[in-house]
């Protein structure tokens, strides 16, 4: 279908109340909308399965900050504050987020477990980064770091930079569909938290476009050993999942895997 006879239906749902304030780029819903049309046949039934996609892809139910009032205290308290008021800012942050709440009691050791492979890196790529950036402080490196953290939620983005400008200068958010737009700069790590599993069910191996054309030197992914009720294993599954996928890039990959506490850590190096 073309993209003119789509156009009022993505303004529909971004215009809806439950969308309109997030900002999200028009491009991926129109994505939506066009793969769900061609696999539907109708627009009504695709408009519908596209509505529950982007549920999915949001995950606002997940939690989130009042963005408005963070940006404001963050404004106005962060310049003044010590490293300590920094990291108690930037843990209240990440509390408001089920999917990096679940990491605050050990993001050291998390850190220390994932740069104890790749090596301390100068420039890391943080994709569909949620509010995992406020996880800074715990990484131990150094204010020149060039990070970029890419999401589809404008607000958090504005909150990521907001940060970004007054502690880390030579970083960046991006407001950015990584599937649509896969990140081009070259890096040296590469983070995919908790959103492997949840871009297939955006649409099968959506994942490959981007393991194949990013151009860093370890992708590290991670993704959950449990389910967010913890009644179900998925340790298995997503193994399966992983090894799939890079099955089909047609690279050839070394590949470790590591846990930290319900976490699983596949890190991906191309040779």
């Amino acid at each position: 279908m073309n993209d003119d006879i789509l156009q009022p239906w993505v303004e529909e749902i971004l215009a809806s109340k439950k969308y309109r304030d997030l900002h999200i780029p028009p491009e991926t819903v129109t994505a939506l909308l066009a793969s769900e049309f061609e696999r539907l046949g109708k627009i009504k039934p695709a408009v519908k399965s596209a509505k529950q996609k982007l549920h999915n892809i949001v995950a606002a139910y997940l939690g989130d900050p009042d963005y408005e009032q963070a940006i404001q205290w963050m404004t106005t308290r962060l310049p003044q504050s010590s490293p300590q008021e920094e990291q108690a800012m930037c843990e209240q942050l990440l509390s408001h987020h089920a999917s990096t709440r679940e990491r605050l009691p050990h993001l050291r050791e998390f850190y220390e477990t994932i740069f104890a492979i790749t090596g301390k890196p100068s420039v890391i790529l943080d994709l569909a980064c949620g509010l995992h950036p406020f996880g800074l402080p715990w990484m131990d490196l150094p204010r020149t770091i060039e990070y970029h953290a890419y999401d589809l939620h404008l607000p958090r983005i504005e909150l990521i930079q907001t940060y970004f400008s007054d502690r880390y200068p030579h970083s960046q958010a991006h407001h950015q569909d990584i599937l649509l737009d896969i990140p081009a700069g070259p890096a040296d790590v590469a983070f995919l938290f908790k959103e492997t599993h949840r871009m297939e069910k955006r649409a099968k191996d959506s994942n490959l476009p981007l393991w194949q054309q990013l151009s860093v030197d370890w992708l590290v992914v991670s993704l959950p050993a449990v389910s967010l009720n913890q009644q179900h294993d998925l340790r298995e599954g997503h193994r399966k999942l992983v090894n799939n996928l890079l099955e089909k890039t047609g690279h050839n990959w070394q590949q470790s895997v590591a846990e930290v506490h319900g976490e699983m850590l596949f890190f991906l190096q191309k040779t």
